[in-house]
């Protein structure tokens, strides 16, 4: 008799553990399946989030500490690397805050001997995640399609493919024609709307300079954010690969650059 009623309680348990295994597989579902927000939704509330952005970059300059590195390789027409550049260094926040100052913009003046050589001018100016950052200028070159969601780092994102409008474009400087070509996918975090993911790559081949002094015929771009305890955002890596030509030949480039060792080190 003591086994058996034994034998019920144990059965009366797994009764209870499939329930709730059930009942939490069922919740999962929903949420799954929960409907998808508009992409007019989406995109106010990227536009709504980018406006914190600066705010939030001072912030985590100011609370933590990290090690940064960043890895180039040039390589031949063949992809075989003909020269490496490695960066590190470490970066901690100083003791006595200072008030957060954005950086110059870039004169006519410095911006024409910025772009006087095929080589800088092809290296340099690639995309980056600041470039990417959503406003109705932005907004209005792109197509947007919502297509899905994931789970990153433990958070829901909504998957946002994009491509070039079908309309006439501004082309005023290189930053332009790379973005006007661009297509691609971003993850945006559902509940602050914070871009967390980003691949995109050129859809047309793209003058640099002159048509006879440079082109980019490939160039794929994508960066992979994190968001810390306190609710900062941060881009852990970034990687980009360029195929283009200047003054007659082919120049290969790969760029990979990451923060590691993150470490909170001030609460203010």
């Amino acid at each position: 008799m003591h086994l058996i009623n034994v034998s019920a309680k144990l059965n009366r348990l797994k009764l209870s553990i499939l329930a709730c295994g059930l009942g939490l597989f069922c919740s999962l579902a929903g949420a799954t399946d929960a409907p998808l927000p508009s992409i007019e939704n989406i995109l106010k509330g990227v536009k709504d989030q980018a406006e914190k952005e600066s705010d939030q970059d001072r912030l985590f300059k100011q609370r933590y500490a990290y090690s940064r590195s960043k890895v180039t390789e040039y390589c031949n027409s063949d992809g075989e690397v003909t020269k490496r550049e490695a960066q590190t260094s470490s970066r901690k926040p100083r003791v006595t805050m200072v008030s957060y100052q954005p950086h110059p913009r870039t004169t006519p003046v410095a911006q024409k001997q910025a772009e006087s050589a095929a080589s800088s001018a092809i290296r340099e100016n690639a995309f980056y995640k600041k470039d990417l950052l959503v406003d109705d200028d932005l907004v209005n070159r792109f197509a947007f399609t919502v297509v899905g969601r994931e789970t990153l780092n433990g958070r829901s994102a909504i998957i946002v493919d994009f491509k070039p409008a079908d309309k006439k474009l501004p082309d005023h400087n290189i930053k332009d024609r790379f973005i006007n070509h661009a297509s691609g996918r971003v993850w945006v975090d559902e509940e602050d709307y914070s871009l967390t993911k980003a691949n995109l790559h050129l859809t047309d081949k793209v003058s640099v300079l002159a048509v006879f002094v440079g082109s980019v015929t490939k160039f794929d771009y994508s960066f992979n954010r994190e968001r810390t305890a306190d609710g900062l955002w941060f881009t852990r890596s970034t990687d980009w690969h360029l195929d283009g030509h200047e003054v007659g030949f082919r120049r290969i480039i790969n760029c990979h650059e990451e923060k590691t060792n993150l470490q909170k080190v001030s609460n203010e």
